[in-house]
């Protein structure tokens, strides 16, 4: 299956984005198709075998809507001058309308206060508030101003669909042609005993008033997606790179990978690359949100549009253009405000049924109107009304108008969110499963006590390290580091290795100088029949320390013990008091032994330990929390704990793990600071409560307004009958659910 993000132009509401939902889903061989109106993409997942994107383009203009493909570099840049040109023409157009239609409809109101109020006027002129006057003010707002809700009608109508603009089409006509025929047969009503009133103010007012409504509405929009744009600018524009021995500044476009790059103090670091001359420190909180510059020195990575803060050094480029850092969370924050949550579902299926039945309900107001009253007028203004006010833009955008402000603001604290049922789904977590090394540890084991069976004599103990650190160098497991690095230490020079074998969660083995060298646990070795009594009063006191005992047989036989400890990393104390404090329940889960696991645990204060897990076994332990009814999250950094990532509800990588864990995860830390989860939780939580409140606004709208437009309430409310305090409120609307939308750029982590 092949993926596509098409931009959208044309919407103007959630009834178009649903239609062209319908419209893309319709096309063989497209198997699921997403349509956000608030950033006004489709995210498309089709079989290449049966379509295309072209196919899919051509489907939706036949929808009567415009989409472009966007192409993998504008999808790291952000919008190209194609879009940014007709964005701002756009606006421009809007402003236009707006101030003529503003100017038009002034004059027009002022014209017809003697016949709102009854009254003589005797300061407004009798030309003012002439019919033949009003229409010529009337026409052009109608035709011209309004020229997209019938352009726009018109193609829904041609798809026997119906969306907002059918809406204000239908209501602004019916105000503009019965004062049309009132203004040319004025005798049919006077002959009939009514007077020849015109309703153009209506007509002109609701629809300077939608427009002013969809102007604000683009601008709030706009500010949605500001964190996207902040992280594009936070690249460097040039490098500084080093060729033929001569420094020449390129556009960083131009650095390819292995070049190698100078960076003085002050400067942003322009590409992914590994420190290969010189040292600094480097502010990466841009990128991670961790405000304590960073140490770097030979061999260590640095992260493009981070900024190197004290030192001059040189790198080596190893990740340019879109395999940087900061070019995936550009892309997996976009795909995060692109994707759907399931929150959206009801307000989907509110506008798929809502504009036709609006159109049955202002018919029926219409006829009862007329009927019980015997007065046209009346039954007009209010059927004008129920078409005005019963928009569904405010349904469309109270969903994804959150996520993508909840997910941007994500970015900012060093959280990628991945898609917006992730962020959803947070919300509703009750416990959370911990991995512990790399997790709630530093991920970088040390050996701090060794011993052998034979003690020191003739270097037995070199000799030992020296066949344990060549078996150990070929797994990538931090004991394995641990185990390596202590060699180093020790300048002992490390063999070559035959027939090596990883056994997940037991340990490794391989054949050193014809000799079968194996290290692992106390389990495994019981498992192949090795006698560890001779050292258990070592592992049972290092153990009880929070160690990790590693046992080293050579040829079937225990030759030594080594200990390693994982430092605490200083955030995990703190935050898993904060996940406490959250009401979550917090669970640790370990390859290591029970007795070491139990002393860590007691040591940051978890309570729930699943000690000696292997890695096959780590999902099924996540199933079996599960099956306990709670919804689960597991936060790792390893590649084996990608299956309990991936079977997780909400699976929560440390950036710093491996690419295989983050791509399994539903949300990645950047930092790896465990703060990040109860940032990330705290996230969820209050864009969820923003996503409600945006909800209850665009339903109480159309719940409250709907009855009063129709003149249900006319006894209490009659005053609000008038179409205009409709287009007000229905523009109101829209812009309210934005606006509250964008307080959620505000959110800031609370301390726990």
């Amino acid at each position: 299956m092949d993926n596509a993000t098409l931009k959208l132009r044309g919407m103007s509401c959630a009834s178009c984005a649903k239609n062209i939902e319908d419209a893309i889903r319709s096309v063989p061989g497209v198997k699921e198709a997403n349509v956000n109106f608030g950033v006004e993409q489709a995210s498309v997942i089709y079989d290449a075998q049966k379509t295309n994107v072209e196919t899919i383009q051509n489907a939706v203009e036949e929808a009567g809507y415009s989409a472009y493909s966007l192409q993998e570099q504008q999808m790291i840049t952000g919008e190209d001058d194609t879009e940014k040109a007709a964005r701002k023409a756009e606006s421009r157009d809007l402003m236009l309308k707006v101030a003529v239609g503003g100017i038009i409809s002034i004059i027009l109101i002022v014209g017809s206060l003697p016949m709102m109020t009854g009254l003589h006027l005797p300061f407004i002129p009798a030309w003012l508030h002439n019919a033949w006057f009003q229409l010529l003010l009337t026409t052009p707002v109608q035709f011209w101003c309004g020229y997209s809700f019938y352009i726009n009608g018109w193609k829904a109508f041609k798809r026997h669909a119906a969306t907002m603009d059918t809406l204000i089409a239908l209501g602004t006509s019916a105000a503009y042609f019965y004062s049309l025929f009132a203004t040319i047969f004025p005798n049919f009503f006077i002959n009939q005993g009514l007077m020849p009133e015109v309703y153009y103010e209506t007509a002109a007012v609701v629809i300077t008033l939608i427009l002013l409504g969809r102007f604000f509405e683009n601008r709030a929009k706009g500010q949605t997606s500001e964190a996207i744009r902040q992280l594009i600018g936070l690249q460097a524009k040039t490098a500084r790179v080093i060729r033929n021995g001569k420094e020449v500044d390129l556009p960083i476009e131009e650095v390819q990978i292995n070049d190698v790059i100078l960076v003085r103090p002050g400067e942003k670091i322009p590409v992914d690359g590994e420190v290969v001359e010189g040292s600094s420190t480097i502010d990466e909180s841009m990128v991670t949100g961790e405000s304590i510059p960073v140490k770097k020195q030979s061999g260590d990575e640095v992260i493009g549009a981070t900024i190197n803060k004290t030192g001059s050094f040189k790198f080596r480029a190893t990740r340019v253009g879109k395999d940087t850092v900061l070019a995936q969370i550009v892309q997996l924050v976009q795909q995060a405000q692109g994707s759907k949550a399931p929150i959206q579902r009801l307000a989907d299926r509110v506008t798929g049924w809502f504009v036709p039945v609006v159109i049955a309900i202002a018919i029926a107001t219409f006829v009862i109107w007329f009927n019980v009253m015997g007065n046209v007028t009346l039954a007009l203004i209010t059927t004008v009304g129920v078409l005005i006010i019963a928009c569904p833009c405010a349904l469309g955008l109270a969903t994804p108008t959150s996520v993508m402000v909840g997910t941007g603001k994500g970015a900012e604290n060093g959280i990628l969110i991945k898609g917006a049922e992730s962020l959803e789904l947070a919300h509703k977590i009750n416990s959370i499963v911990l991995d512990k090394t790399g997790t709630l540890t530093q991920g970088k084991p040390t050996v701090t006590d060794f011993i052998t069976v034979n003690g020191t004599a003739n270097r037995n103990e070199l000799k030992l390290i020296k066949l344990a650190a060549s078996v150990e160098r070929n797994s990538e497991h931090p004991l394995a580091e641990a185990v390596v690095r202590y060699a180093e230490t020790q300048e002992v020079s490390l063999a070559d290795v035959e027939q090596f074998e990883a056994i997940a969660g037991s340990g490794v083995q391989g054949i050193v100088s014809d000799r079968l060298v194996q290290i692992g646990t106390s389990r495994w070795m019981t498992e192949l029949g090795i006698d560890t009594a001779n050292l258990q009063q070592f592992k049972t006191e290092w153990e009880s320390a929070g160690k990790t005992a590693v046992w080293i047989a050579v040829d079937g036989e225990i030759e030594g013990l080594m200990g390693i400890a994982d430092a605490l990393k200083p955030s995990s104390p703190a935050a898993i008091k904060a996940l406490k404090r959250l009401g979550l329940e917090v669970i640790m889960l370990t390859g290591d032994n029970r007795q070491t696991a139990e002393a860590i645990a007691r040591e940051v204060g978890i309570n729930r330990v699943f000690a000696e897990v292997r890695p096959d076994q780590k999902a099924a332990k996540v199933q079996e929390i599960q099956s306990e009814g709670k919804i689960v999250a597991m936060v790792g950094d390893g590649i084996n704990d990608a299956p309990a990532l991936a079977q997780a509800d909400v699976g929560i990588a440390i950036g710093t793990g491996t690419d295989v864990a983050i791509a399994a995860s539903d949300i990645t830390l950047i930092s790896g600071d465990l703060q990040g989860i109860v940032t990330a939780i705290q996230l969820s939580r209050a864009t969820i409560q923003n996503i409600r409140q945006n909800l209850f606004f665009a339903f109480i709208y159309n719940v409250a307004g709907i009855p009063i437009a129709a003149g249900i309430l006319f006894p209490f409310f009659g005053w609000l009958l008038n179409p205009i305090i409709a287009g007000g409120a229905m523009a109101f609307s829209s812009v309210s659910v934005v606006t509250n939308a964008l307080r959620l750029r505000n959110f800031q982590p609370k301390t726990m």
